[in-house]
């Protein structure tokens, strides 16, 4: 199923001619599938869970880094979110935020790939937390606070009026993070439940004002 998600994403990306301009060539889609796979093969029993690889490094022929070259951010941001995806649907668990970089290898074959993966560890070896913004902006979870309010200083500043200037804030706390709000006129919910302080976990919806962002751990 994410890899069915991964590949229309990308479709509406190339405006339709996703099929067509990939017939017969190296196809997105099968860097995703390897991506999915190398994360099973090199999966580990970790503290919290199945600890699976978070970074990766794929290397394209030149001749295929040139046809992926126009949407290449696009296929990276996609990539990353079919790594989460997957991760989701295996429960695996991350140390650190997923990245993938595609890099032009002259010695590679047209038609061919390689990737390398590792484990590697967040910010002051934190585990993986993000928020993730209704526009699909990811704010990755370090040391200090999120804060969401209207003060232009807020890490999420948000131009609704029902928010209050300093609104809620997400941190760390323990091997854990919490949403508190910080006594707002319209108060914070989580998953439609009105809260003071909460322990977040995965999928949490969080609402400030009528703004909405998601917790993701993966």
């Amino acid at each position: 199923m994410g890899l069915q998600k991964f590949e229309g994403r990308l479709e509406r990306i190339v405006d339709g001619t996703f099929s067509k301009a990939f017939r017969g060539d190296l196809h997105p889609v099968e860097i995703g599938r390897r991506l999915t796979r190398e994360m099973d093969l090199k999966r580990r029993l970790g503290v919290h869970g199945l600890l699976a690889p978070n970074s990766f490094v794929i290397y394209l022929s030149s001749a295929d880094f040139g046809r992926f070259e126009s949407f290449l951010d696009a296929l990276v941001r996609e990539l990353e979110e079919a790594a989460r995806e997957h991760a989701r649907t295996e429960e695996y668990v991350f140390v650190g935020p997923v990245t993938v970089s595609v890099v032009e290898d002259p010695g590679e074959r047209r038609g061919r790939f390689s990737i390398e993966s590792d484990v590697h560890e967040g910010p002051a070896g934190l585990t993986a937390a993000s928020i993730v913004l209704a526009d699909g902006e990811r704010i990755v979870l370090g040391a200090d606070p999120v804060t969401i309010g209207r003060l232009p200083e807020s890490t999420v500043v948000v131009s609704d009026p029902n928010a209050s200037r300093r609104h809620a804030e997400i941190r760390r706390s323990g091997n854990g993070v919490v949403v508190i709000d910080l006594d707002s006129t319209n108060g914070t919910r989580v998953n439609g439940i009105p809260v003071r302080e909460r322990t977040l976990v995965d999928g949490d919806e969080i609402v400030v004002g009528t703004t909405f962002l998601r917790f993701e751990t993966s």
